[in-house]
């Protein structure tokens, strides 16, 4: 499985906007790219930063994603993101919600 964090400042008095664009616009389109496993956003205590996290399936899907289908959804958030977001990307190692074991350390 394979992670994209995307941390992100969001404009004054959006984090309501933020959570109605991510319901209705965003998940409905990560919903339709193959591997798409889970999405999961955290927005700080001021409400003013968030971090997004989507879980993928594989690094090639999720590659996919980032290259053909991510400009999508910033066009859909630029209306409550302030300034451009930080993507990172991960292999997940575990997860107890998806039941993936821990990667072995050698």
């Amino acid at each position: 499985m394979f992670a994209r964090n995307v941390a992100m400042q969001l404009k004054p008095d959006a984090a309501d906007e933020f959570g109605r664009v991510i319901e209705m616009e965003i998940l409905p389109l990560l919903r339709k790219w193959d591997g798409f496993a889970d999405e999961l956003t955290l927005l700080d205590g001021d409400r003013n930063r968030v971090v997004a996290i989507s879980l993928w399936d594989s690094e090639d899907n999720a590659d996919a994603y980032s290259r053909d289908g991510y400009a999508e959804v910033l066009k859909r958030l630029a209306q409550v993101v302030e300034g451009t977001p930080v993507v990172r990307t991960y292999e997940v190692s575990n997860s107890t919600f998806h039941k993936i074991p821990g990667l072995a350390l050698t």
